[in-house]
């Protein structure tokens, strides 16, 4: 339950002037809560099989939870079949959660033979100093007062405890059956690399067993439209190993598909008032330090390389080096471009555009395939307005996004607005800006008509940021485009424009990235789309498929045809048997295959077959071309002969 808008456990006693609110199961803070439980009974069955496993921390996370263990030896799959049962067992004891407040020094006594929670209580003392906290340790310690939760059986004996914030379930019992453990995982303890590797066993739980169900189902799924998987059989990226990990290579089928998903984000881009820039990939630290990404996020930016350094012939250096750093970020460099001549209030709201490859030294442990890469490309926008035009910009951009997206093909969205975290001395610059930033990021989000979500703690350093969430084809969100309000970096920059009055003013800025990035946006494409883009995007439009050899010129015709119009069409005229090329093609998800026999040729036709097998015949070659053509334009997704009627 909520007391007084506190999470607290059900045996927390109430007065009667306190505001009570019941928390459901299947609400985010249930399911939450649900699943820090099912954490703490595997780490209680870990400790019940092997006694000696260290604790680590036990989060919930999206679907699910994990703990992590510092054990002598990895963990099997069989191990995880021991851990299970041992897990049903603690679930069936109706084992009470019961909560006790203890004093540091009470909880290293009692918590000696756990040096990583002991570590976290030290931790603990320093959060509330202002220093850093361990990560995804929230759930253990904060800079409150420290707890510990005891595992109490009927007899009323403690079973098991663990340093924990909770709240719990009442009992294991209402755990129930909706739950499983996943998969086994390496994890360095508090997510650095200097620190002890961990083994992370991952786990979901569910109100109800049905619910599980249906969850695994989506993973099934999702593991079809994994973008790996259909990289490799599509042919369309990798990557190399002798590039290093987490940079990309776009092969040509990958190539063409990039290529037309910026081709038409430029249009949508000129269409609508941008102006188009370019700007280098590496510069001088000092960009950095006016921007501030040294101070707030230099351990997400490559090493730098110490440049210019000019010494004599006696070898002593007569001018010392720069450190020049790979960019991060393309805000600071558009920056530089508002500022290169004085601006006047009749060129705002000035938006400069640019497709600007980042480099982010993201840890290993972290990356995966293109949505989490250490190369990018960013469709980034910086646009600088006068504090009148701001909500008006907002409203702009918070409609060119949707409208953009909808063009690629998504279609179901909600925001988030992500805020300061008060006392975070993360967050800079003034209380009274950030108010005011938020405010008006709220009331652009609640005029969109789209469901708001809150997101407290998840603002950039430098301000908030309305989130663009898209659902795809199997449900799952992802974090689409970003809109952020900031005040620090004209100050930082020292931006100005002349006003109506003549005098010098500060422009406000706002940060507009519509895919992120361009390698994580193909990635959630593939995925929605399993492989089958419509027509506009897929790398081969069409191909032509002879029934025999002999009609292979006509078909050809054809084929040149929809070429000299900009189509993507081939002709396959290998050795293999007609229905083989119908399967290796469709394995391919080319959205269309004309296929032409006798019948076609005199009637000077071609045959449809579509990615579902069926088919529409003898239709007239210059109605299949405006069809074609007509599809592209339109952006349809054709896998069916009425997609294309």
């Amino acid at each position: 339950m909520r007391v007084n808008g506190e999470l607290v456990d059900l045996a927390t006693a109430v007065e009667d002037s306190d505001v009570v609110e019941p928390v459901e199961i299947s609400s985010p803070d249930g399911l939450d809560i649900l699943r820090h439980s099912t954490a703490h009974v595997l780490a209680q069955a870990v400790q019940r099989i092997r006694p000696q496993a260290d604790l680590g921390i036990g989060p919930p996370i999206t679907d699910g939870f994990y703990y992590d263990f510092g054990v002598a030896e990895a963990f099997t799959p069989d191990d995880l079949k021991a851990i299970t049962k041992e897990m049903q067992r603690i679930v069936r004891e109706g084992q009470r959660f019961t909560r006790r407040v203890v004093s540091d020094a009470e909880a290293r006594v009692e918590l000696v033979d756990e040096p990583f929670k002991l570590e976290l209580i030290d931790l603990k003392g320093a959060a509330a100093g202002g220093g850093e906290a361990a990560e995804g340790a929230g759930v253990e310690v904060g800079a409150g007062e420290l707890t510990i939760y005891d595992n109490v059986d009927r007899d009323g004996e403690t079973v098991w405890k663990d340093l924990c914030r909770g709240p719990h379930m009442p009992n294991t019992r209402m755990i129930g059956n909706g739950w499983a453990l996943q998969r086994v995982a390496g994890a360095y303890w508090r997510g650095s690399e200097k620190n002890p590797q961990l083994q992370r066993i991952y786990g979901t739980a569910w109100p109800t067993k049905d619910e599980l169900r249906a969850y695994q189902a989506r993973l099934e799924e999702a593991a079809k439209r994994d973008h790996r998987k259909l990289g490799r059989e599509l042919d369309l990226f990798s990557f190399p190993e002798e590039i290093g990990p987490g940079l990309s290579v776009f092969h040509p089928k990958g190539g063409i598909i990039r290529y037309e998903i910026e081709r038409y984000m430029r249009e949508r881009l000129l269409a609508n008032g941008y102006e188009v820039v370019n700007t280098p990939h590496i510069t001088k630290g000092d960009l950095f330090m006016t921007s501030g990404h040294l101070q707030w996020y230099a351990e997400g930016m490559y090493p730098p390389m110490q440049l210019d350094e000019v010494v004599d012939d006696e070898g002593n250096v007569t001018r010392q080096g720069q450190d020049y750093y790979l960019k991060p970020m393309n805000c600071p460099f558009h920056n530089l471009i508002f500022r290169s001549r004085g601006r006047s209030y009749r060129e705002l709201p000035l938006r400069l555009s640019e497709f600007g490859s980042v480099y982010r030294y993201e840890k290993s442990g972290t990356l995966a395939g293109l949505t989490r890469v250490r190369g990018m490309t960013q469709d980034d926008t910086h646009i600088y307005v006068t504090e009148d035009q701001v909500e008006d910009e907002l409203v702009h951009s918070l409609r060119f996004v949707l409208e953009t997206l909808r063009d690629y093909g998504l279609n179901d969205f909600y925001l988030e607005l992500s805020t300061k975290e008060p006392g975070n001395p993360k967050f800079i610059g003034d209380d009274t800006l950030w108010e005011s930033a938020t405010e008006t990021l709220r009331r652009v989000a609640e005029g969109s008509g789209l469901e708001l979500v809150p997101d407290p703690g998840g603002a950039a350093f430098y301000g908030p940021k309305i989130s663009v969430q898209a659902r795809d084809a199997i449900g799952r969100t992802w974090q689409m485009s970003t809109i952020q309000l900031d005040f620090n970096q004209p100050e930082r920059f020292e931006l100005e424009y002349t006003g109506p009055d003549g005098e010098k003013h500060r422009p406000i800025m706002i940060h507009r990235a519509l895919f992120g990035s361009i390698e994580r946006f193909f990635a959630i494409l593939l995925e929605h789309y399993a492989g089958a883009f419509p027509v506009w995007l897929a790398p081969v439009q069409v191909v032509g498929i002879p029934v025999a050899e002999e009609y292979a010129d006509h078909l050809q015709s054809v084929v040149d045809r929809l070429r000299a119009a900009g189509v993507r069409a081939e002709l396959d005229r290998s050795d293999d048997r007609m229905q083989k090329k119908i399967r290796t093609h469709t394995a391919q998800k080319v959205p269309l295959q004309l296929i032409a026999g006798e019948q076609d040729r005199e009637a000077g036709a071609v045959s449809f077959r579509f990615r579902d097998g069926s088919q529409d015949n003898a239709v007239p070659v210059d109605a299949a071309v405006e069809r074609i053509l007509a599809a592209i334009r339109g952006k349809v997704l054709v896998d069916t002969a009425e997609d294309l009627a």
